[in-house]
């Protein structure tokens, strides 16, 4: 069958329930707040000491409790779920551990006469040690569990190379009233209802595992039990979250898949054994694949993010530079030395993608230690380039490369943040080194006269017909899914573009200024001054369109 979710086969199967309801804050205000735990203390147990939310792993015995739920029926649950069967388990599971662990019971009495949970108790025990199944539990004390109020929210897979991992459907409901939570005090030793916000609060110490974290952070959006549910029964899918492993400065740390190293991670190191790192550090020279090195420069800041990255793209005794970096400096000559140094073979040829001082001044220092010939464009206008670049050869659009045995470069003309600004494609691995171009987890800086956002828009569409797998970035790591990262980028920059015609339309006659904090509401003051710069480009496009009329300094509707 199509699109059935095969759980990964060294996952256990879980399930876990956050139950909501409404408090109110230390002011009166009201707060959406939920249920937490915090795990025992246990030897070996990375969970150990943790505040999460009541769940844990199925029990085989979870199947026989379908006759005995209200709700969906286990074809129902097994398609929301993704799965060709046993769905319904996911659902008898949350509720059964939700009361294993807190004492709180989502159901019904068969008869309709109400229970009391507490006299249940001596049963949670029994259902933890695995005594009774949950089926045992309902028919002896004529219950059905109630499952009407249950939505699923969420689905996360522990990170591949840890010793247990967890394949967990989350849920929420609102939690049962007329009863009283109280710890078991064998996996849960403190319950606590917390608005998000309190059990994010750094003052409160709470042990919080990345899944809890974000979760929290979810529900923080929203301001009532009934929002939270309303916002995750809008859901029309729900994705699988896996979490990965990475080194860093700090050691081990587990790496969201929103998170910008992400993609890269789990290219590199699919298994798990969290030896690729989380960050970009200047001089460590990283193997992208065999025909790839990237080594970035000591030069972080503003606009340059971690560092400008340098490549090196080749096989076997010839390898090619793709931008050097910045001037050389103290600091920079390092740079210079590292790519030597990382380099398997010889450096043949040195490729510029753009001008701009933090990609191409190191090219001479380069040529002038290996011999190899510097290869690039020359920009349309001075201001912001290098002013002492020269190269041996003007590179054309859509020519291609030798890089090495079986390394083929492709050069495309994609003119917009710089005139002269080239992109290369390594073709036989679908990859392009994008230069400025296409920046991670950033927009690019347009900025006339060199800049152009007609050329840009238009470069961008033009990548949507190349056969590109990954993005190599100027600065930042590996980009995964190419076409929707440039489908997004074309979409902000239209999004923006209206947002200047509207405010034409709405400010009358204005100088770029005075449009500035209209249209860039969204971005913070102190960087203002970068974006009049696009804002500028903006303009002028709109001009060349004949929507837009500069007068005397003004700005107006055309």
């Amino acid at each position: 069958m199509s699109g059935i979710y095969i759980p990964a086969a060294d996952a256990r199967a879980a399930a876990s329930l956050l139950l909501l309801r409404d408090g109110t804050d230390a002011s009166g205000s009201p707060v959406l707040e939920v249920l937490m735990l915090r795990r025992a203390e246990r030897d070996g147990d990375l969970r150990s000491g943790a505040a999460v939310f009541p769940g844990g792993v199925l029990d085989v015995r979870d199947r026989t409790g379908h006759a005995w739920c209200l709700g969906p029926d286990d074809a129902t649950a097994s398609a929301q779920l993704g799965l060709a069967e046993g769905g319904l388990d996911y659902w008898v599971a949350a509720v059964r551990e939700t009361f294993e662990e807190v004492g709180l019971l989502l159901a019904e009495s068969t008869d309709g006469s109400p229970f009391d949970p507490v006299a249940l108790s001596p049963w949670r025990d029994r259902l933890n040690r695995s005594e009774v199944g949950v089926a045992d539990f309902c028919a002896h004390h004529g219950l059905r569990l109630d499952l009407r109020g249950l939505v699923y929210c969420s689905h996360w897979l522990t990170p591949p190379g840890v010793p247990k991992r967890f394949d967990t459907r989350f849920f929420m409901a609102l939690a049962p009233q007329n009863q009283a939570a109280q710890a078991d005090l064998g996996e849960a030793v403190e319950l606590m209802w917390l608005s998000p916000a309190q059990a994010l609060a750094p003052e409160r110490g709470l042990k919080l595992l990345p899944v809890t974290r974000r979760t929290l952070q979810d529900l923080g959006r929203h301001a009532s039990a009934e929002a939270a549910l309303q916002a995750a029964r809008a859901q029309t899918t729900v994705p699988l979250v896996m979490p990965r492993r990475a080194a860093s400065s700090k050691g081990l740390r587990v790496v969201l898949p929103d998170e910008l190293p992400y993609a890269e991670i789990a290219r590199l190191d699919p298994e798990g054994r969290g030896d690729v790192h989380a960050d970009l550090l200047p001089g460590r020279a990283v193997q992208l694949s065999p025909r790839i090195i990237r080594v970035t420069a000591p030069n972080p800041g503003p606009m340059t993010g971690p560092g400008t990255n340098s490549y090196l793209v080749g096989a076997g005794d010839e390898w090619t530079a793709i931008d050097p970096g910045p001037e050389p400096s103290s600091s920079s000559d390092a740079h210079i030395q590292a790519l030597l140094a990382a380099a398997p073979g010889r450096i043949t040829q040195i490729l510029v993608t753009h001008t701009h001082r933090d990609h191409s001044p190191a090219a001479r220092a380069l040529s002038a230690a290996t011999g190899a010939p510097v290869l690039g464009r020359t920009a349309t206008h001075p201001m912001w380039q290098d002013p002492h670049f020269a190269c041996q050869r003007e590179l054309q659009h859509d020519e291609r490369l030798a890089a090495g045995a079986g390394c083929t470069l492709r050069v495309l003309h994609t003119p917009g943040h710089a005139s002269n600004h080239l992109c290369f494609l390594l073709e036989e691995e679908r990859t392009l080194f994008t230069g400025d171009h296409v920046m991670q987890g950033s927009t690019v800086v347009i900025n006339p006269p060199d800049g152009d956002m007609s050329a840009y828009l238009v470069a961008l569409t033009a990548l949507l017909e190349e056969d590109i797998e990954w993005f190599a970035p100027g600065h930042g790591f590996l980009v995964a899914q190419p076409r929707a990262v440039v489908r997004a980028l074309i979409a902000h920059r239209l999004r923006r573009e209206a947002k200047v015609k509207a405010a034409l339309s709405t400010a009358g006659p204005s100088p770029l200024p005075g449009l500035l904090p209209q249209v860039y509401d969204d971005v913070p003051a102190a960087l203002h001054p970068v974006a009049a710069r696009s804002l500028l480009a903006h303009l002028l496009k709109l001009q060349q369109d004949g929507v837009a009329r500069l007068d005397g300094g003004t700005w107006s509707a055309a």
